[in-house]
């Protein structure tokens, strides 16, 4: 068994818990109750690199990264030093997240939100949607191809933006197959948690003009944000050295800034 497979089965197991607690009728009348998401495409395929800050409290790799008592005043530091999105960590055992926070998130910014968990089941898309989800990520590796595809279309009658998320070029064209147009490249390897930048860099060229590529993972700082840049990021989603940093609004600044630099003719 690898970390994914252990992840998956603590999510179904939570996933199990909450059907049982919330019908799916609750969260249809909830969702439709819900105003129109934010559509994040405008901003992520602007000519700068875009932002995507995520509230994160511990990972399987790393543990506890940073207490976070009040996820909705985070992300408003992020929103105002620049994200153009909210990440939200909702999955519990491993991440420490909920659908609470993502739901406190939602309401503190004006910037789209996010929800990041390990999606395997209808049911979380219409929760993504029902706590106030503007995006949703759905990981390749965790979905065959019939999943992939229902998931997506359930994401586009939702209104729901999907952030398709691969590691390898088989997953990169297995996602571009489905009909990705938001397609993140992630560095870590799940079923290992080993970490490697370069991987973004030599899958960004399969993917095609049109489709918007987000870079995953393994930034500590601004440089590396500026290399992710440099090879093609139309985005980069930073959790960790976020959390860390101190001063998350004038983190994301400096990290915008970079990827500006790398931006110039040299």
């Amino acid at each position: 068994m690898t970390i994914l497979d252990d992840i998956l089965t603590g999510v179904r197991d939570d996933l199990g818990q909450r059907q049982s607690a919330t019908p799916l009728a609750e969260l249809r009348a909830r969702a439709a109750d819900m105003p129109p998401t934010r559509d994040p495409m405008p901003a992520f395929r602007s000519p700068e690199v875009s932002i995507i800050a995520e509230v994160k409290r511990k990972s399987p790799s790393k543990g506890e990264l940073a207490d976070i008592p009040d996820p909705a005043f985070l992300a408003g530091q992020y929103a105002t030093g620049g994200a153009s999105a909210i990440s939200v960590l909702t999955e519990r055992r491993r991440f420490g997240g909920s659908l609470a926070d993502l739901s406190a998130v939602r309401a503190s910014v004006d910037v789209p939100v996010l929800r990041k968990d390990f999606i395997v089941d209808p049911y979380q898309l219409w929760e993504a949607r029902a706590y106030g989800a503007d995006l949703a990520l759905l990981m390749v590796v965790s979905l065959d191809g019939g999943q992939l595809a229902d998931l997506l279309g359930l994401c586009t009658q939702l209104g729901l933006t999907p952030l398709v998320e691969a590691h390898t070029a088989d997953e990169v064209q297995r996602a571009l197959d489905a009909g990705a147009q938001l397609l993140g490249v992630n560095a870590r390897d799940l079923t290992t948690l080993h970490v490697d930048r370069s991987v973004f860099g030599k899958l960004a060229p399969d993917i095609p003009e049109g489709v918007v590529r987000v870079a995953e993972s393994g930034v500590t700082g601004p440089e590396d944000v500026a290399e992710y840049r440099a090879r093609g990021a139309d985005v980069v989603l930073v959790g960790e050295a976020l959390v860390r940093s101190g001063d998350p609004r004038s983190a994301v600044r400096r990290f915008i800034e970079a990827a500006a630099a790398s931006d110039l003719p040299v």
